[in-house]
């Protein structure tokens, strides 16, 4: 275990709340690079997300293009097929980035993901897109999670 790793399990033992960046899987960026994902709390992976509770997303990401408005795309794929799933705020201007976005400039996008208590029980995969005005991702990213209750 390296120092940053075991500095963050001592926070986390401390009894902290610790976002741990999360294993993801670019699925088609193509106006911008993701730096990094962390979900909080989410102590260990895949994400195990307790129904009725609410989880801050936050996506680091650098912007390949000038873009006036972004809107997240968010889905739930369960057995291959993308099931939309809906987020409180899908206006990325209004979660943690300035807009109007900016060529080469890094930005957080942080947003909230509420778990439903009607949501099953299930392992799957979040498909989380940010798109520009014209509809190209500034990010798509994939990650497991676990619903639990």
């Amino acid at each position: 275990m390296d120092v940053h790793t075991g500095f963050i399990v001592l926070i986390c033992l401390m009894g902290f709340t610790c976002a741990v960046p999360v294993k993801f899987l670019d699925c088609g960026s193509s106006s911008g690079k993701v730096d990094m994902v962390d979900i909080n709390p989410c102590p260990s992976q895949p994400c195990q997300l307790h129904k009725g509770q609410s989880y801050s997303v936050n996506v680091t990401f650098s912007s390949a293009v000038e873009s006036q408005t972004s809107t997240a795309v968010v889905h739930g794929v369960i057995a291959g097929v993308p099931v939309p799933f809906p987020i409180p705020i899908e206006d990325g201007c209004k979660s943690g980035i300035k807009c109007p976005i900016q060529k080469q400039q890094k930005y957080n996008y942080v947003t909230a993901l509420p778990v439903k208590t009607q949501y099953p029980a299930i392992k799957l995969v979040v498909e989380w897109e940010l798109e520009d005005d014209h509809k190209e991702d500034l990010f798509c990213v994939k990650f497991p999670v676990q619903i639990v209750s």
